[in-house]
């Protein structure tokens, strides 16, 4: 199984989030398990996207430090390793940990060394995403979040992303960004048409994206959905997660298998296994529930995400045997 569309920040499990609350002395460090599950958790009928966005609150206030960045990257291979994932793609947003006097650089390295220690034994193929955050006042933040990735190119990190809030600020805003990403050779995907509609999704087209995290209401234009056709874009969906942000109405009004029908290239995805409470296999067993998915288009999702990975051919072609293998 693959997954190319993780935030490790949400991913975190609720006993490295307490023993990290102790370790920093952190005011809710004294919370049970059950208090911690509450508040980092989100039940898939959420109460609304705000509600959903407040679980990250912890994850990140405990993500401050660089020795919690090391064993966060770590612990979340750990876990993808135990769930039999071969490949992935953890993203964070390296200019959300710098609260506590880290820079963007020193969380970016803090990761790596994490991201090192988790593939020492061979098990999984892993690289990061580095995440700009829609918002005021954070354009400097974005571009130095893109010179790291550029810098660390090949070194562990493999693309940049756009995340936050999109309904807030539209993707347009952020051509200039883009353009120079386009100007250095980084690699991208854009989060689009999760929060805002077709509009978004046809602004990362134009600034080149090959991929487009979530892309949920590009159903809603028809001509859309034949140029995502058309030039092969790939879309990391998350199923599970879409539910509770409410960028669906619910899972049987999710997109996902009209868009396989329609000959888009759909990968899936877990988006935040934590907060979400998922994994490959739980978002593969509620699509093919919910949605009817059949083994072979099960295969093809895994097919479609070694295409999309941000990996040499060589990879690409060990990938697609294992999953050839595994079917």
């Amino acid at each position: 199984m693959i997954d190319i569309h993780l935030h490790f920040d949400g991913s975190l499990s609720l006993e490295l989030v307490a023993r990290q609350a102790r370790k920093q002395n952190l005011p809710y460090a004294n919370l049970s398990e059950e208090e911690l599950r509450d508040r980092i958790v989100c039940p898939l009928d959420c109460a609304s996207l705000n509600d959903f966005l407040a679980r990250f609150e912890i994850p990140l206030e405990i993500l401050q430090t660089a020795d919690s960045l090391s064993e966060a990257v770590e612990a979340v291979l750990g876990t993808l390793k135990s769930q039999g994932i071969l490949y992935a793609e953890l993203r964070f947003a390296p200019q959300h940990h710098t609260r506590k006097g880290l820079t963007q650089e020193e969380a970016v390295l803090a990761a790596l060394e994490g991201l090192k220690k988790g593939l020492s034994d061979g098990k999984i193929m892993a690289q990061l995403i580095l995440c700009a955050m829609r918002g005021d006042g954070n354009d400097a933040a974005n571009f130095e979040t893109l010179e790291l990735a550029a810098k660390y190119l090949h070194r562990g990190v493999c693309a940049f992303d756009l995340a936050g809030a999109e309904a807030l600020f539209p993707t347009e805003r952020y051509r200039a960004l883009f353009a120079r990403a386009t100007e250095m050779g980084v690699p991208f995907t854009i989060h689009a048409g999760e929060a805002a509609g077709p509009e978004s999704v046809r602004a990362a087209l134009s600034f080149g994206a090959k991929r487009i995290g979530h892309g949920t209401h590009a159903i809603e234009d028809p001509a859309l959905v034949e140029e995502l056709k058309e030039k092969q874009v790939v879309l990391e969906c998350c199923v599970i997660s879409n539910v509770q942000s409410k960028s669906v109405e619910s899972i049987e009004k999710h997109p996902v298998k009209y868009y396989m029908e329609q000959g888009l290239k759909v990968t899936l995805n877990t988006d935040n296994m934590t907060i979400s409470q998922t994994s490959m296999a739980r978002e593969v067993s509620y699509v093919r529930e919910k949605l009817g998915l059949t083994p072979a288009e099960e295969k093809q999702l895994y097919l479609n995400a070694v295409d999309g990975a941000f990996l040499d051919e060589e990879s690409k072609e060990e990938l697609k045997h294992a999953v050839a293998k595994a079917f």
